[in-house]
């Protein structure tokens, strides 16, 4: 009786072998079939069986996800109503699978801003419901959050909820800072890769073919992130006006006078805004000065000195504020005020090293070579011996102001007029010709100390 029994039972087990091992064959076949079809561009042929392997044999590959990835894309893309709401759906189940069956090769924060995304584009949900989408995948997974498209709905969609009266102007106030930071890190990493290729287009270098693809997709993204960075303010509007800030801060002071925290985000943001002659920005900045000095409560009074005209007062409070801040983006705005300070005193020479300070904290920092571009220009009589040198120095100029423009989209067009004018300055063809100096470096002396190359006939 038992070995009947141990007869049966292994009989059982090796048909169920047999269906399993038979299964995996039937999905590997139809998988090499799909793959092919997808591959081709026959997406409706490769539909079904794709769907098929992803239901039988889930484990099976990667590429059943990736392929129905494409095939989903280009289904949605020509449907309507509610055969696009189905497929949408079923898109979301797919990569919810795939986070499922392969999660060492995929990123949770990806697939739920993805979700998020495809939620709000296809108007699936209310606004609150997608903005918790959207909420989750940012607090989720910051580093992977990088769509410039994802950072405006998420930020659009709270302002939303604010003027329908479920959210207040304080959680708009955060979202804001949340978001435009992120927008900034994601601009300062695709300026770093940028900027050591502009320099070396600028000496006439030649670009390898991945650099030239590398400052294409970083133009593109920078572009992408100037762009809504600016929906993003707009869409703030009269929010954050000083009207709207002051009363705000004024009511909560005697309260909250004493919070280290509110203080922090409620004088940080009076600045950002130039809200800073109001009486209750010198409240809040010197009861956060008494509390716990910082780069931010030195920086709140170096504004103040400069507000009252005490520029050296203001430089001190400011070289004090970009020595103790660790905020790349916020160190590189003090050293700006520094580096303004001193152009507008003359000292350019002084100017330049904190734009250039500024740029290094924060290489999209665009104005940063405008401003340098501005004082070279303005130093062509003083800087050169010959009639020549003198009107190269215009070419040095436009390759800063062309560079501001490049890694700070938002200044493009600003920056070409510039370009434009100091190469309408600098030496012509026929000056070129004449001087004999066809592709020969000039230099350029007294504070700029550069060289400059001379443009090809």
């Amino acid at each position: 009786m038992k070995t009947k029994i141990i007869l049966l039972l292994s009989g059982v087990l090796l048909s169920s072998g047999l269906v399993n091992a038979q299964s995996n064959v039937d999905c590997a076949t139809k998988a090499a079939l799909a793959y092919d079809d997808a591959k081709a561009q026959r997406y409706e042929q490769a539909y079904a069986p794709l769907m098929e392997v992803k239901e039988k044999c889930p484990t099976y590959s990667l590429a059943t996800f990736q392929y129905l990835d494409r095939v989903l894309k280009n289904k949605m893309s020509k449907a309507e109503g509610t055969d696009k709401t189905a497929l949408v759906q079923e898109m979301i189940d797919l990569m919810n699978d795939r986070l499922k069956y392969f999660p060492a090769k995929t990123s949770a924060g990806e697939v739920q801003g993805d979700i998020a995304m495809l939620k709000f584009d296809n108007g699936i949900g209310t606004k609150k419901e997608q903005f918790e989408a959207f909420d989750a995948a940012f607090k989720a997974d910051q580093a992977s959050f990088t769509s410039a498209r994802a950072l405006y709905a998420y930020f659009s969609l709270l302002v939303d909820l604010q003027d329908e009266g479920t959210r207040t102007l304080e959680d708009v106030f955060e979202n804001y800072d949340v978001v435009i930071s992120k927008v900034e890190v994601e601009e300062n990493k695709m300026a770093e890769f940028l900027a050591p290729l502009l320099v070396k287009q600028d000496a006439g270098e030649e670009l390898t073919a991945k650099e030239k693809v590398l400052v294409s997709n970083s133009e593109i993204n920078l572009k992408a992130y100037s762009t809504v960075k600016s929906s993003i303010n707009a869409k703030l509007g009269q929010r954050a006006d000083c009207d709207n800030l002051i009363p705000l801060y004024n009511k909560d002071f005697a309260e909250r006078k004493t919070d280290v925290a509110w203080l922090k985000v409620a004088s940080g943001r009076l600045s950002a805004k130039d809200c800073t002659e109001d009486p209750i920005f010198f409240k809040l900045s010197e009861a956060l000065h008494t509390a716990e000095p910082s780069s931010k409560s030195a920086l709140y009074l170096g504004q103040l000195a400069e507000a009252k005209g005490n520029a050296s007062q203001a430089l001190k409070y400011y070289n004090e504020s970009a020595e103790l801040e660790t905020n790349p983006s916020d160190k590189s705005r003090v050293y700006m005020k520094l580096a303004d300070g001193y152009k507008r005193k003359g000292s350019y020479g002084q100017a330049r090293n904190y734009y250039n300070k500024a740029l290094a904290a924060k290489p999209s920092a665009g104005r940063a070579y405008l401003q340098i571009a501005d004082m070279i220009a303005k130093s062509a009589n003083n800087c050169g011996e010959t009639t020549f040198d003198k009107r190269a120095v215009y070419w040095l100029a436009a390759d800063y102001a062309s560079r501001a423009g490049r890694v700070d989209p938002s200044l493009s067009s600003i920056a070409n007029q510039t370009v434009a004018a100091y190469k309408g300055r600098a030496p012509q063809k026929a000056d070129i010709f004449q001087a004999g100096k066809e592709g020969q470096s000039v230099r350029i002396g007294c504070w700029i100390g550069e060289t400059v190359r001379v443009p090809s006939l």
